[in-house]
């Protein structure tokens, strides 16, 4: 979600080499596609509404409102929703350590996915305790279950963290450590996409002309070949060369 619309979609074009075009979900969104493939979406936020500028992921459940009780169950947050959004159901979250995330129900766009050869390609947790987060996430989207399209948990002991995969992709990774009550908001548990990029040194180089900024380089972030950066509303993102696999 984005306070310009226009100034977004010029500004991923360019970082992210995006086409965007309509969604079916009205004049406020739009859908960033690379190489003819749908990858995000990006919507105008109200002007009236004084709320941060984040990306946030959507996990795809088969309803949305079983998804929503099994949230509050578990102590939770649902703070919009269950509600009709184009030709889905949608609702908006937060886990008990307060990091958001969104869930749908359909498919608005088909084909929409995590970890293929187009971005996102994957997504960090940054949570307090990695195995509360594992075990919350996965008796509510159904984690490592039996039916098709479920994911895969795997533990890395030498980095202490919990990998997700699908398909023999890593589509995420859950980390430890953060403080709930961080004075920097950035450093509170959250939610951060990555995006693959053909060569990281032209895409930070439009970020930064078009009014963006780098948050963390190569030598600093927390893995190599990935550059942490702010688009000029303040949304943070990461971006990760082409070269080697998704992060075993």
């Amino acid at each position: 979600m984005t306070r310009d619309l226009g100034a977004a979609q010029e500004f991923y074009s360019e970082v992210l080499g995006w086409e965007f075009g309509s969604a079916r979900l009205g004049d406020g969104f739009c859908v960033g596609f690379c190489d003819g493939v749908p990858v995000a979406g990006v919507g105008a936020l109200p002007p009236a509404l004084r709320i941060p500028v984040v990306w946030t992921p959507y996990f795809a459940v088969d309803d949305a409102d079983v998804t929503a009780a099994r949230i509050l169950e578990r102590s939770g947050t649902v703070a919009v929703g269950p509600l009709a959004f184009g030709t889905g159901r949608a609702a908006l979250a937060a886990d008990v350590d307060g990091a958001v995330f969104g869930v749908w129900q359909g498919d608005a766009i088909p084909d929409w996915g995590m970890g293929g050869d187009a971005a996102p390609a994957w997504l960090d947790l940054r949570t307090r305790n990695a195995f509360d987060a594992a075990i919350f996430y996965g008796e509510v989207l159904e984690w490592a279950g039996d039916h098709a399209g479920c994911c895969e948990v795997a533990y890395v002991e030498e980095d202490d963290r919990i990998l997700l995969r699908h398909q023999g992709r890593t589509v995420a990774r859950l980390h430890g450590g953060t403080l709930t009550q961080a004075p920097d908001p950035h450093m509170r548990p959250r939610w951060h996409v990555h995006f693959r990029v053909p060569d990281l040194e032209t895409a930070v180089k439009a970020a930064v002309a078009l009014g963006g900024s780098t948050v963390s380089a190569t030598a600093d972030g927390p893995f190599p070949g990935e550059i942490t950066l702010r688009d000029p509303d303040g949304a943070l993102f990461t971006i990760a060369g082409p070269a080697g696999p998704v992060p075993p």
